[in-house]
């Protein structure tokens, strides 16, 4: 029997050989599109923000108002600083006062619109709020106003500083913060959902609180890095984002949102 010629099966063989630097080009383009497709399926999806919706005094406007001695003058020294060892995060004074009798209301919603009134003389829009309120009208993120104070102060920071916002809520409207109704309000006017709104202010006893509570964002602005405090590190309502100034919330917000109005 002759023997079996191989040389053709060689042949084959030798024409079928791939290059080495096939088989690297290859395995490279296949590792690249892998580590891409991981890339793009791990990147977080920014939540949706529809609306801001801020504090007024010592958040838009600068703090001119001396609440430990407003506070003092209502309630007197010694109530008001075993009120304010009991209270780590704030006295809501509001809320003591709707407890009294309706004469002693009375003087006390007098001694504190004696205190507003001398701070509307010195009325200050806060450092950063015209840019911030630029970049949201930008991106027609729409702009609410929740205080405490009483409507003649609004009306006289818009007619000032020619700021609108929209709804604006004042001291008129009940309940007030920290409850989360004005809050909740104003995403309904909007027919927004809360967890598309970010609530801003400088406390944690109203603004934060509020916000939390109606179920939005919230950043607390802390000038000077009072909350930094160990007092307020057990507190109940914390919030999602803290800045220094309204110069950080622009970047903040574009970091972290998807800003489609």
């Amino acid at each position: 029997m002759a023997p079996l010629n191989l040389s053709p099966l060689k042949f084959q063989t030798d024409t079928l050989m791939i290059p080495p630097l096939f088989y690297r080009a290859l395995f490279k383009s296949i590792s690249t599109a892998i580590t891409m497709s991981l890339q793009s399926t791990s990147k977080p999806i920014k939540s949706r923000l529809r609306g801001v919706v801020f504090d007024m005094d010592g958040t838009l406007t600068v703090p001119v108002i001396d609440f430990p001695a407003m506070y003092k003058a209502v309630l007197g020294e010694d109530q008001y600083l075993s009120i304010k060892s009991a209270s780590p995060s704030g006295i809501d004074i509001l809320h003591h006062i709707e407890q009294w009798e309706p004469s002693k209301q009375q003087k006390a919603f007098e001694v504190i619109a004696d205190f507003e009134r001398q701070g509307l003389d010195r009325l200050q829009v806060m450092p950063g709020a015209a840019e911030l309120c630029g970049f949201l009208n930008s991106r027609n993120i729409r702009r609410g106003l929740i205080t405490r104070n009483v409507k003649l102060a609004v009306d006289l920071f818009h007619e000032r500083f020619g700021m609108s916002f929209s709804p604006a809520l004042s001291r008129e409207f009940r309940p007030y913060k920290p409850d989360p109704a004005p809050l909740l309000h104003i995403c309904s006017t909007w027919e927004v959902e809360p967890h598309e709104v970010m609530m801003i202010g400088d406390s944690l006893k109203d603004d934060v609180a509020c916000g939390k509570r109606a179920g939005a964002y919230t950043c607390l602005l802390d000038e000077t890095g009072r909350y930094d405090s160990p007092e307020y590190a057990n507190v109940e309502h914390k919030p999602d984002y803290k800045v220094s100034s309204l110069d950080q919330v622009h970047s903040l917000l574009e970091s972290n949102f998807d800003l489609t109005p």
